[in-house]
């Protein structure tokens, strides 16, 4: 499971000209599945980006998590996040989950999501996106489980 997550004064995500999910400040989370995640893998991402310290104190210091600042969080399906171009001009998916298994997995990650209490908006698995957003800082992180 691989997580870039941004953080956001607003985000939207648009499939065929239509708004599919929108947040405000918050985290975007662009997400693939390799098929390997189990639930306590799904849980622990959960939990790590939930209580991420990544928003600015009263100090300025990034100290504050998504929870303390009633944040929102946007989930969109990324499956070139496993491209690998460490060999030839073309990436090579093969680490990549099966798109049936992975579209389970992250239907479950948004699951578990939605047991915090934070407001969960997502992308259209599979589909053609235009993602959105502005960055509330230039703070992105990578996240591996």
């Amino acid at each position: 499971m691989r997580v870039v997550v941004q953080r956001v004064s607003r985000a939207s995500v648009t499939v065929d000209n239509q708004v599919v999910g929108s947040i405000r400040r918050g985290l975007l989370l662009l997400i693939a599945m390799n098929g390997q995640e189990s639930r306590e893998d799904l849980a622990w991402m959960a939990n790590r980006c939930v209580g991420l310290r990544v928003f600015r104190d009263a100090q300025d210091k990034m100290n504050l998590s998504l929870e303390d600042v009633d944040g929102e969080i946007l989930v969109v399906s990324q499956f070139t996040l496993y491209g690998d171009c460490r060999k030839g001009r073309r990436p090579s998916f093969i680490q990549a989950g099966d798109p049936e298994a992975s579209d389970k997995l992250i239907e479950e990650f948004v699951k578990i999501l939605r047991t915090y209490d934070v407001h969960v908006e997502t992308g259209r698995f599979g589909a053609m996106m235009q993602v959105e957003l502005v960055n509330d800082g230039p703070v992105t992180l990578i996240i591996d489980r």
